[in-house]
């Protein structure tokens, strides 16, 4: 198994946070990982993706230009992403701020209301972890146990307070996922 996985959106939308858990949890897994992130200067609001792989067997490059799966979190990476999954891939993205939705027809397509779902939890610092759930419930490609460990080592232990809330909004996301094209 291998997963090839770009994520991308807005910097501060938690985007390179979102790689990072899938890549300490594939390793917790014993999973080999590779997480390439890229970001525009200007961080906070500016472009920001991540490129994570994860596989059963050796990783022989992190740079590659299609993809399994990708995570969409703005119009701008839509239109620049959507072209790159492979032909049978996912694209999982949230409706929020997309002007023109994905329209490809060869891949499974699904959209996840998550700035609308942390808004209503109240927490909008979950949104990440909600779109990461709905993706965890197509391609469950790393345990529930690894997550909660891969959270455990990102986030600072003055933070591991958060994580049961990190937890149930990835529950929330698995929930309120909504198939839109599927092959």
């Amino acid at each position: 198994m291998t997963e090839e996985i770009i994520i991308a959106g807005f910097g501060g939308q938690g985007v390179l946070s979102m790689g990072k858990i899938l890549a300490y949890s594939g390793a917790m897994q014993d999973k080999e990982v590779s997480w390439l992130p890229s970001y525009g200067p200007e961080m906070r609001g500016g472009t920001s993706n991540v490129t994570v792989i994860i596989s059963d067997e050796r990783i022989s490059s992190p740079r590659i230009n299609q993809f399994d799966t990708a995570i969409i979190l703005n119009q701008q990476s839509l239109d620049k992403f959507e072209k790159t999954v492979k032909p049978g891939g996912l694209l999982v993205y949230d409706p929020n701020g997309i002007t023109e939705p994905p329209t490809r027809k060869d891949i499974n397509i699904y959209s996840i209301a998550a700035t609308e779902e942390a808004a209503k939890i109240g927490n909008t610092k979950l949104f990440n972890m909600i779109v990461l759930g709905g993706f965890l419930k197509i391609k469950p490609i790393v345990n529930s146990e690894f997550i909660q460990k891969g959270l455990e080592k990102s986030l600072p232990p003055r933070h591991h307070n958060l994580i049961p809330a990190n937890l149930e909004a990835i529950e929330t996301g698995k929930k309120i996922l909504n198939p839109i094209n599927v092959l």
